[in-house]
């Protein structure tokens, strides 16, 4: 039998476990839960097992049955803030929800440990199994890294690879590109300090919320006329608070925002030039503003031999039809790539929308409305188990 016809075995066990970490998702770096669900679903494997110390890790390194290289396998376990609004009988109902897909990660890695496991006399060297909390803003591949999961097998990996669902790409397509696949990410955090009073004589205050519309505002024309289109930045303002009563001028005004880019110098610019802009514009309203610009993760770029080898798995194993070439890459933006900095590999997607729906029309990741297909699970786990295999043989 194939690895895949394993996987395709194992399909029950890995709805059983993906359903139970989607009715408890924790968030950030501590899952406690998690990390305990995980070790049960590797228990018996004949892995080496480590876990964290600053965080809720767990990596698990597969000893081949023959000398070779390592490879690394990574997938990510936290949920996000979310109050889950979908009608699966396994809704969380504790306030958080993987609407990231996160739960089917972590259970096709899990898929993968197994699949390998009985295999292991077969392979051309070691597995590494890396199951991270934290990629939703806490760099838990930061942490990981830092706590050595890159010398977990003894030996640097000579690959690493990373899966992610989608839910609004097609039902079981896998897609990938050379190159830039996912932003960097940086937060810009801005208060605007004035002076409150009463909302019917605002000439006696120095009201900072016109003066937060305006810079909001000037944020998204300074992005469509000082940058390249072929160089994109987005900038996106997804927290703005001021005031307690609508009579009542504020002292303050706050905004956060998310700040994406696909190159060095982009990142360069938009860091400075955002800066100078809030700058400018709080000084001409006669306020002073508190600036915080911080980086946050790198630019995902893929090895090229790395993703063609990616691709060609896909097609030998799936089908030429399984595999498409993104012409273009995504805003969104992944720790992984801090483990791309380091090792050669490949990052892909997986279409995880319900068969028979229109990915262009449903929920997208992160949105409490979002849904993914417990049928795309085997496939995951097999081609995890088969870029480990394959890459280890070559």
């Amino acid at each position: 039998m194939s690895l895949h016809d394993d996987a395709l075995a194992l399909a029950p066990d890995l709805v059983r476990l993906r359903q139970d970490l989607h009715r408890f998702p924790e968030l950030g770096l501590d899952l406690p839960r998690t990390q305990e669900r995980v070790l049960q679903a590797l228990d018996g494997l004949p892995l080496e097992v480590s876990l964290g110390t600053g965080l809720s890790s767990v990596t698990a390194v597969l000893r081949g049955g023959r000398p070779g290289p390592a490879v690394l396998l990574r997938g990510d376990m936290d949920g996000l803030p979310v109050v889950e609004k979908t009608s699966v009988p396994f809704a969380a109902e504790n306030g958080a929800m993987h609407a990231c897909g996160h739960d089917l990660h972590t259970t096709m890695l899990a898929g993968a440990a197994h699949l390998l496991a009985a295999r292991r006399e077969e392979l051309h060297g070691d597995v590494v199994f890396m199951f991270q909390p934290g990629e939703e803003g806490w760099d838990g591949a930061g942490a990981m890294l830092a706590e050595g999961v890159l010398d977990a097998a003894g030996q640097r990996p000579v690959a690493a690879y990373a899966l992610h669902v989608s839910s609004t790409m097609p039902h079981k397509e896998f897609s990938s590109r050379r190159g830039p696949i996912l932003a960097a990410s940086a937060a810009l955090h801005v208060t605007l300090h004035g002076a409150g009073g009463h909302g019917a004589v605002p000439h006696r205050a120095k009201d900072p919320v016109p003066a937060a519309c305006e810079i909001v505002t000037a944020l998204q024309t300074m992005v469509t006329r000082r940058f390249d289109v072929f160089d994109p930045v987005v900038i996106t303002v997804g927290i703005l608070q001021a005031g307690t009563r609508r009579n009542i001028i504020p002292d303050t005004a706050r905004f956060e925002a998310t700040v994406r880019t696909f190159s060095a110098e982009a990142q360069s610019r938009v860091a400075d030039a955002s800066v100078k802009l809030v700058r400018a514009i709080a000084a001409a309203h006669g306020l002073r503003a508190e600036i915080e610009y911080l980086p946050e993760y790198p630019v995902t770029v893929t090895d090229g031999p790395e993703t063609d080898f990616l691709a060609d798995t896909v097609r030998d194993v799936f089908g030429e039809e399984r595999f498409r070439t993104l012409p273009n890459p995504i805003p969104g933006s992944e720790d992984f790539s801090r483990i791309l900095e380091a090792v050669p590999g490949s990052f892909a997607w997986l279409g995880a929308a319900p068969k028979g729906s229109d990915p262009d029309v449903l929920p997208s990741n992160h949105s409490p409305h979002a849904e993914f297909d417990d049928a795309v699970l085997p496939d995951g786990a097999a081609l995890y188990a088969e870029l480990a295999a394959r890459r280890l043989a070559a």
